[in-house]
């Protein structure tokens, strides 16, 4: 599959870029020459490799010894350690300057 600069022109609309001549010619040829590498990447033999698990398995907020083991993995004890539960939802709204029950609600930061 290869980009056009049509298909450059449209995504940088979307993502409201203004993009001159050279920037697209760059954006171009950059994006083509990574669908290049990923072809290429999809014709390698992966059925002997192993598929990938998550790097840290946690079971009901506790580290899954088995599961590290099992994969090939270590996490560190001061990372582990460092973890704490999230702020409850209902205190977190309840100190938002501007939410409904659910979502707190924010300025409108987009502009065309």
């Amino acid at each position: 599959m290869k980009v056009t600069e049509k298909d450059v022109a449209y995504v940088a609309e979307l993502a409201n870029l203004a993009l001159a001549a050279d920037e697209r010619a760059r954006m171009l040829r950059d994006l083509n020459s990574i669908l290049e590498y990923v072809d290429r990447l999809n014709e390698l033999d992966t059925s002997h490799i192993q598929p990938m698990a998550q790097v840290l398995a946690r079971v009901d907020g506790k580290r899954s010894e088995g599961a590290s083991q099992q994969f090939g993995y270590a996490s560190r004890e001061d990372i582990l350690e460092g973890l704490r539960k999230s702020l409850p939802h209902e205190e977190a709204i309840a100190n938002a300057p501007d939410a409904d029950e659910e979502f707190f609600r924010v300025p409108k930061v987009i502009e065309r």
